[in-house]
């Protein structure tokens, strides 16, 4: 029995090793595991494993669910508190976002479009959430320039979800094509779930059939292995197609 304790420990060791080597952990955490493999592998778990697991993203996200749900409003309220106190240019960008969360599209454009007039009008995180404001806002022209401007000075930044936001301010801006070219890049570029629904849509909003079977056909196939949690996440997404696709025939 001691014999199979410590084999055990050391399996466990390994596998916590060959998370760190994959994952490109600090090689130290090679020494500690295998100098210390039962209190190397909890320690391991413990400050590296865990906080990047699903379990742990879950638990944040079912966390801050009940948060809101037991507590609604208390973003905006803390953000709108933090800028009244201290109005500097960060608050603002915060009360902003807090707004667009909140669903008060209006005044969240006013307050990026105050944060664009200020010290950090190029900040990239400022822009973008000015360009989804004015969008929700129903303003997809102001939102093109800024992803346009955007994707020019920084182009790495979070590509795809510019892409995306991009795309659904070409369609509400009457602009079918370029919303179609926009979301064939991204199908290309990155072959997302999100991307290829959006192209599904655009699809068959454009009585695209070819196009649309060959997007839907892609999508079902992924459907079909994922696993319950990630078909959660897309839930709404997946609503969607199944209504288009309906009524498609």
């Amino acid at each position: 029995m001691p014999i199979f304790g410590i084999g055990l420990h050391i399996l466990v060791a390994v596998f916590f090793a060959i998370h760190a080597v994959r994952t490109g952990r600090e090689l130290y955490w090679l020494f500690i595991l295998f100098m210390f493999p039962l209190l190397g592998s909890i320690v391991y778990f413990a400050v590296v494993f865990l906080p990047h697991s699903r379990i742990e993203r879950g638990a944040r996200q079912a966390g801050a669910a009940i948060q809101k749900t037991l507590n609604p409003g208390r973003e905006l309220r803390e953000a709108q508190q933090a800028f009244d106190l201290t109005p500097t240019a960060h608050n603002q960008m915060q009360l902003a976002q807090a707004l667009l969360a909140a669903g008060q599209v209006a005044q969240a454009v006013e307050q990026y479009d105050a944060c664009l007039r200020g010290p950090f009008a190029n900040d990239a995180e400022i822009n973008l959430g000015a360009a989804r404001a004015k969008l929700a806002n129903g303003q997809p022209r102001p939102a093109i320039g800024l992803l346009v401007s955007l994707r020019a000075t920084q182009p790495n930044f979070r590509p795809q979800e510019i892409g995306l936001l991009l795309a659904s301010a070409y369609t509400a801006a009457g602009r079918k094509d370029e919303a179609g070219v926009e979301y064939e890049m991204l199908v290309q570029r990155f072959g997302s779930v999100e991307a290829r629904a959006g192209l599904a849509l655009w699809a068959i909003e454009q009585g695209q059939r070819p196009l649309a079977e060959r997007e839907l056909k892609e999508l079902d196939h992924a459907r079909k292995h994922m696993t319950r949690h990630t078909r959660g996440q897309h839930q709404d997404l997946f609503r969607r197609l199944d209504a288009a696709r309906a009524n498609f025939g």
